[in-house]
C-alpha cells in the first residue's frame, strides 16, 4: 500500500517542545509534546537547560514518529523555536552555559550601553531593532562579563531552533528571523554585520551561517535517524523563528493583515515592503524571499489570563485546564464592556520586552467585584496592550486591515469579541496553531512539495469567519484604552530601585 505523505513541525518552545504532523493538505494530523522548566533564580532572569531544548525536541520527534504508524511517511521536517534564547556551546555542540530566553531581563545596562554607544537611529536602522535586554548581543556580553570562562571556551552561541538542527543533522546553521534577533545582523543586506560584532567585542565567527528559512540542511544524520526512528537522509528544513513562521502559517505575506501569534506570550507581526521607521517597531526579513516583518510582542497575554485561571479557576493546587478556561470565557461574557472600571496591566513576567522596569497592576476594585469582573478586566486588558502595538504600525505608515490569530487563546469566543472591539477590526481565528503550521509548510516548500510561499497558503490555510467589531462598544473602549494608557505609564506601576 502507498503510504501518505506527511510534514512534521519540531517547536522548542516556551514551555516545552513538541512535534506536530501535517498533511499536505495543511490539515493537522498528530501532536506530542515533552516539557521542561523555567527557572528564575533572581528577579527578572528567566532561564532553561538547553540539553532539555534538545533531549525534549528529539523525544517528541520519537513519540511523533512511532505514533504515526507505517502509514505515514515523513517527507520533510521543519523547525522553529523560540526567539530570541541563547546558549553558549563548544565545538561539539555540548552546552557551556544556561539558555537565557527572551523574556530574561538581566542584560539591561549591556542593552542599555550599546544605546548609548551607537544610538537609538543607528541601531534601527542598521538592525530593525533597538537595543533590550531582550536581544541576543547584551545576553551574550552579560555572560562574557559574569561567565567568563564558559565565555572563552565557547565556539557557537545558538538558539533553541539552532541547536535542535545541530542535533539533527550534525550542522551549525541559522536564518534571518533568528539572526536578527541577535542586534549584529544587518537587517538591508541580510548578512551579519561584522563591524557591528567586533565594536561590541564579539567574535566574527561566534554565530552560525546564514541561510534561507525554506533550505534544507544536510538530511537526517544516521545517529539522529536511529534516535528518533526516520530514515538516515530524511530532509530536515532549517524553519524561522515561531512568530515569523507564525505569520506564513497565518498567510500573511503581503500588508494588510497583522498575524497574532497567541501563546504565552504575544508577537504581533505584518509584512512590508521596507522597514518602518517609527523606532519601537522591530523588523525582520521574512521567511519567504522578498519582504520585512514587523514585530511587536507583549511578553504575558496567554501567560497571564492562566495566571487568573490558576488561581480563581482551578481547583487548589491544579493548574487549569480547558474546562476552566471555558468558564472563565463565560463568566467574563457576562461582564459588560469597561469591567466595572477594573483597569488590568498584565505584566507579570516581571518586566515588558521594552520596558525592563513595568509591572502588573490592578485598579478600580471594589468589594462588588468578583471573578468574572477580574476575568474581563485581564482579556480587556490584553487587548489594550495589543492595540497599543498596532497603533505604533498605523504610525509608521502601515495599514491595519485585520487581526489574524493563532493558537491556543483562539479558543475564547468572549476574548476575540473583546479584541475586535478594542482594536476596531476584524478578528480571524486561524483554525490549529499557525506557527507550526507555517513550519511545515516551509518544510513543505523546501521538499518541493509546494511551488512557493502562495502555493502552501492556498493548500493549506483556512480563515474562520471573522469576528466583525461592534461599533456601539468602540466609545467605551476608547475611553479605557486612554485610561490604560495612563496606568501603563505611571511610575508606580515601575519597579523601584
Amino acid at each position: 500500500m502507498a503510504r501518505t505523505e506527511t510534514l512534521v513541525a519540531v517547536d522548542v518552545g516556551t514551555s516545552g517542545a513538541r512535534a506536530v504532523a501535517f498533511g499536505v493538505d495543511g490539515n493537522r494530523l498528530l501532536e506530542v509534546r515533552r516539557s521542561y522548566p523555567t527557572s528564575s533564580p533572581a528577579p527578572g532572569w528567566a532561564e532553561q537547560d538547553p540539553r532539555q531544548w534538545r533531549a525534549a525536541a528529539m523525544a517528541a520527534l520519537a513519540a511523533l514518529v512511532r505514533q504515526l504508524g507505517s502509514g505515514q511517511r515523513v517527507a520533510a521536517v521543519g523547525l522553529t523555536g523560540q526567539c530570541p534564547s541563547v546558549c553558549l556551546v563548544d565545538d561539539n555542540g555540548r552546552p557551556l552555559s544556561a539558555g537565557l530566553i527572551y523574556r530574561d531581563n538581566r542584560a539591561t545596562a549591556e542593552a542599555t550601553a550599546i544605546r548609548e554607544r551607537f544610538g537609538e537611529a543607528v541601531m534601527h536602522a542598521r538592525t530593525g531593532h533597538l537595543p533590550s535586554a531582550f536581544h541576543i548581543a547584551p545576553k551574550l556580553l552579560w555572560l562574557q562579563a559574569h561567565e567568563p570562562e564558559a565565555f572563552a571556551r565557547a565556539r557557537w552561541a545558538l538558539q533553541p531552533r539552532d541547536l535542535v538542527g545541530h542535533a539533527l543533522t550534525g550542522e551549525f546553521a541559522t536564518d534571518g528571523t533568528h539572526a536578527a534577533a541577535t542586534l549584529v545582523f544587518d537587517l538591508r543586506r541580510r548578512a551579519w554585520d561584522e563591524g557591528m560584532q567586533a565594536a561590541l567585542g564579539l567574535r566574527s565567527d561566534l554565530f552560525p551561517p546564514v541561510r534561507q528559512s525554506s533550505e534544507p540542511l544536510a538530511g537526517l544524520s544516521a545517529p539522529a535517524a536511529r534516535r528518533v526512528g526516520l530514515p538516515a537522509g530524511t530532509t530536515v528544513v532549517l524553519g524561522g523563528a515561531d512568530s515569523q513562521a507564525c505569520a506564513l502559517g497565518a498567510g500573511v505575506v503581503a500588508p494588510g493583515p497583522v498575524s497574532e501569534m497567541a501563546g504565552s506570550s504575544t508577537c504581533l507581526n505584518a509584512a512590508v515592503p521596507e522597514p518602518l521607521s517609527v523606532l519601537e517597531v522591530t523588523h525582520y526579513p521574512h521567511v519567504v524571499p522578498g519582504p520585512y516583518t514587523t514585530e511587536t510582542g507583549i511578553n504575558t497575554t496567554g501567560a497571564a489570563v492562566a495566571w487568573l485561571a490558576d488561581l480563581l479557576y482551578a481547583p487548589r493546587r491544579r493548574h487549569s485546564g480547558g474546562a476552566d478556561f471555558e468558564r472563565l470565557d463565560h463568566e467574563a461574557a457576562a461582564v459588560p464592556p469597561g469591567a466595572d472600571g477594573v483597569l488590568a496591566l498584565p505584566v507579570l513576567a516581571d518586566g515588558e520586552r521594552t520596558d525592563a522596569g513595568l509591572r502588573a497592576a490592578f485598579t478600580g476594585l471594589s468589594l462588588r467585584h468578583d471573578r468574572a469582573v477580574l476575568a474581563r478586566a485581564m482579556l480587556e486588558g490584553v487587548a489594550f496592550g495589543i492595540r497599543d502595538q498596532l497603533e505604533l504600525l498605523t504610525a509608521g505608515g502601515a495599514r491595519v486591515t485585520e487581526l489574524r490569530i493563532s493558537g491556543g487563546d483562539t479558543r475564547l469566543g468572549t476574548w476575540n469579541r473583546i479584541k475586535a472591539d478594542v482594536i476596531g477590526v476584524p478578528v480571524i481565528p486561524i483554525p490549529g496553531d499557525a506557527a507550526v503550521g507555517g513550519v511545515a509548510m516551509l518544510a513543505g516548500i523546501g521538499a518541493g512539495i509546494y511551488a512557493d510561499a502562495n502555493d502552501a497558503i492556498r493548500r493549506c490555510v483556512r480563515p474562520a469567519p471573522p469576528v466583525e467589531p461592534d461599533p456601539a462598544t468602540r466609545g467605551r473602549y476608547d475611553e479605557r484604552f486612554a485610561a490604560w494608557r495612563e496606568l501603563a505609564a505611571a511610575a508606580v506601576v515601575r519597579r523601584s530601585s
